[in-house]
């Protein structure tokens, strides 16, 4: 079999094209290959077929698109059913979009080595993949979610392929082919950069200087921005009569750009995330010059972040120019403004402090955008609150975003998020033996598994008993596991230091509206304890419709602090309350109700 996405999408069989009709056949298709065996929910492809405005069957249709595939393209094609959407596999299978990827890195590669005749050569051949403009005939809904990051990956192919190019002498050959590209996309400094040389090695220095200086007044009045360090120094090296080719040729060193290592120190083993960790380290190494958004989400408490930190630290070697951190709440648990993580971003990426823009966001993002387009950079956003907080912080060009929150993003495919689960009771015990030591568990098993059993699975939980029990020699096991038996002092128990388990589940609840935090008290009823309910018991005990009651059940589910846990016999959904955060929710009245921060 041979897939085509890199111009019309197409299926190919033995030489033959395999009848595909309509755009959303077209679209489903394109969608499952783009994900590379990698799950597709249905809430993504709804969105890239109807986009805001599904129909009622939506999933009717789905399952009836991905049937006829089935049918179509054969048994060399495996599409199955994998919750929460479909995963397509064809071993063997040659797929246009991977090859272009293929030899574009490798290119990349060999220009790096300064192997500039296999280098054009091989960037040839990745572009000669494309038969014009990509996905050209699925839905708009598609063309606006992934067109955008497929062209961008061919411009940088383009532009590693006209700077082999050059390396080898032949500007005459490609000035008509710069200039035309200059025209089409101004704003691109490695292109005008290019076109400078070319005009430069013609003989052409007043073209090259007038070049420079139509692109300095394009990108201020288009982007607000002054030029950067490819079209600065070629400026200056066309002044200097620096651009020769040959060994005549005085090759002018840019200034040492700053490589960022802003990653917080990781904390002992990681226990019980070993499969995470992995599939974490898997995504980031794909490459390929296609954004990489991955999200890590689930309750407070899960070790989002010990995780993303890790994988982003066992991964720093994919990206040489630099790794970036930014914690997206202050201490006091609010949402940082968009505008201050951007400056310290900026000034981690060298940028000095007068330098910042002193106007509105947009002229920081325009900034922000222009000094990571040409890096590989790898970008920790931490406990970030939503989609409006992310978006102005997302990079350009060729780096990878590793993002952690309670919350899922509209941002993030679904493909794209990793939902941590708790630990199991082995997974628990082997943590709180890494933080306790095992001996002082050893003498005691039972207690052991008592303490495993009270902090039910949450390894912040599982942090706290295992610091205080190492904190404190002379406690035994079962002692800590006596002072945590009783519920009504659990949460206060489980704090050492600056590790309070209640105050962190507590900072998912400020931001509640009232009726949602309402709900969440009444929660606290001690005779459910760990069994799911429906939205009907939660209206019945709290005086509410069962439409209000699912609402602010919904919104728990959003802020990780309810779990779904299936279906009842009447297909509704069942929820699932944690034992740690039903015990705070026994404690929450109307009185702690959260009020909204100026600002938020």
């Amino acid at each position: 079999m041979e897939f085509r996405v890199l111009g019309p999408v197409e299926a190919w069989r033995g030489g033959e094209r395999v009848a595909l009709s309509g755009s959303k056949m077209h679209t489903v298709l394109a969608t499952m290959l783009l994900a590379q065996e990698r799950v597709v929910s249905d809430s993504r492809l709804s969105a890239l077929l109807w986009g805001w405005e599904p129909p009622a069957t939506a999933s009717a249709q789905i399952y009836t698109y991905m049937s006829r595939l089935r049918k179509q393209l054969g048994e060399e094609v495996e599409i199955v059913r994998r919750p929460p959407g479909y995963v397509l596999r064809a071993p063997g299978a040659v797929v246009d979009l991977v090859e272009f990827r293929r030899r574009e890195r490798d290119g990349r590669r060999a220009l790096a080595e300064r192997r500039f005749e296999e280098a054009a050569d091989l960037l040839r051949e990745a572009l000669g993949q494309w038969r014009g403009a990509a996905l050209a005939n699925v839905t708009e809904h598609m063309l606006d979610a992934e067109l955008a990051p497929l062209e961008e990956e061919r411009m940088l192919a383009l532009e590693s392929r006209l700077e082999a190019d050059l390396e080898l002498g032949r500007h005459e050959q490609v000035m008509a082919e710069l200039t035309a590209l200059v025209a089409e996309f101004p704003v691109r400094e490695r292109l005008r950069a290019q076109l400078m040389t070319a005009l430069y090695r013609c003989g052409r220095q007043a073209d090259a200087l007038h070049t420079y200086y139509e692109g300095r007044k394009v990108l201020a009045e288009q982007l607000g921005i002054d030029p950067g360090e490819a079209l600065g120094s070629t400026y200056q090296a066309v002044l200097g009569g620096e651009l020769g080719l040959g060994p005549q040729r005085v090759d002018r060193q840019p200034a040492a750009r700053p490589v960022p290592s802003m990653l917080p120190a990781t904390d002992g083993e990681l226990v019980g995330r070993e499969r995470e960790l992995e599939a974490l380290r898997g995504r980031l190494g794909q490459g390929g010059g296609a954004p990489r958004r991955i999200l890590v989400t689930g309750m407070a408490g899960l070790g989002k972040t010990a995780l993303a930190v890790r994988a982003a630290a066992e991964s720093g070697g994919l990206f040489p120019d630099g790794l970036l951190f930014a914690e997206l709440c202050g201490l006091d648990g609010a949402p940082r403004a968009p505008r201050a993580v951007l400056a310290q971003l900026l000034r981690a990426l060298g940028e000095s402090d007068h330098a910042l823009p002193a106007g509105d966001l947009d002229e920081l993002v325009r900034l922000y955008r222009a000094r990571t387009a040409e890096r590989r950079l790898l970008l920790v956003l931490d406990n970030v609150s939503g989609d409006r907080q992310l978006a102005p912080l997302l990079p350009a060009g060729d780096s990878a975003v590793l993002i952690t929150s309670r919350s899922r993003l509209a941002r993030v495919a679904g493909g794209d998020t990793l939902a941590l689960s708790l630990l199991d009771d082995e997974a628990s015990l082997e943590l709180l033996a890494a933080r306790a030591g095992r001996q002082r568990l050893e003498d005691d098993p039972d207690a052991a598994d008592d303490l495993v059993a009270y902090c039910g699975g949450l390894p912040l939980a599982l942090s706290i008993a295992g610091a205080r029990l190492a904190a404190r020699p002379h406690w035994t096991a079962g002692r800590l596991a006596a002072r945590l038996a009783d519920p009504a002092v659990r949460l206060a128990e489980l704090s050492f230091g600056d590790l309070d388990l209640s105050r962190v589940l507590r900072s998912s609840v400020e931001p509640l509206p009232p009726a949602v935090h309402d709900v969440l008290a009444g929660l606290a009823d001690p005779g459910l304890g760990g069994e799911p309910f429906c939205a009907q018991w939660a209206a019945d005990r709290l005086g509410l419709t069962e439409d209000a009651a699912e609402n602010a059940l919904e919104a728990l589910v959003d802020t990780a602090l309810l779990d779904l846990s299936g279906l009842d016999d009447q297909g509704r959904p069942l929820y699932h309350c944690h034992e740690l955060v039903r015990l705070l929710a026994a404690t929450l009245d109307l009185s702690d109700r959260p009020t909204v921060r100026a600002g938020r």
